[in-house]
């Protein structure tokens, strides 16, 4: 069946590799605009109010630990559901299950935190998540931040098994 295979989700909604692992593809962004100084955020400029993917990944890949200078909101949309790993601005670790199992814990949408370090994985073997992600103030790359193991491991040593599994060893040119 076609909507169980991976690459016909990537062909057939046009998806491209992103940086922190997966797949994406842009799908709707705002045509109003917002400044720094509007929303007492830490970004040079102006960005669209909001920006909105789909974004796939596989249980062979992960999304490597980046942190955003804005909320994104998650959706799940299809396939196995998703962990979200997150490391607060506090320190403290949160695990997010985004999926429509809600008598196991799942939840079909959540919020990560703008400044959050975070990343995901696929919770089930040989399979899929498809999800929509919205970030307000819109995604821009300059506000994209990628880590790597020796980074975090500096900052946050007590979450070292999830930072070895979700950051990079070397980033990636």
């Amino acid at each position: 069946m076609k909507i169980n295979d991976p690459q016909h989700w990537v062909a057939t909604l046009g998806l491209e590799p992103h940086p922190e692992g997966g797949y994406y593809k842009r799908t709707f962004e705002s045509s109003e605009r917002t400044s720094d100084q509007e929303l007492s955020v830490n970004f040079e400029g102006e960005r669209k109010l909001y920006t909105s993917i789909y974004f796939l990944l596989t249980s062979k890949d992960v999304s490597h630990f980046h942190r955003l200078k804005s909320d994104e909101l998650w959706y799940y949309h299809a396939g196995s559901p998703l962990t979200i790993h997150i490391i607060h601005e506090n320190g403290d670790y949160e695990e997010i299950k985004l999926g429509i199992n809600l008598d196991k814990g799942e939840v079909p949408q959540a919020l990560v935190p703008k400044n959050s370090i975070f990343g995901s994985s696929v919770m089930e073997e040989n399979t899929f998540s498809l999800v929509g992600c919205m970030v307000s103030p819109g995604f821009d790359f300059q506000d994209f931040e990628l880590f790597t193991q020796d980074n975090l491991l500096s900052q946050y040593p007590q979450h070292k098994d999830i930072i070895m599994k979700l950051a990079y060893e070397k980033i990636p040119e």
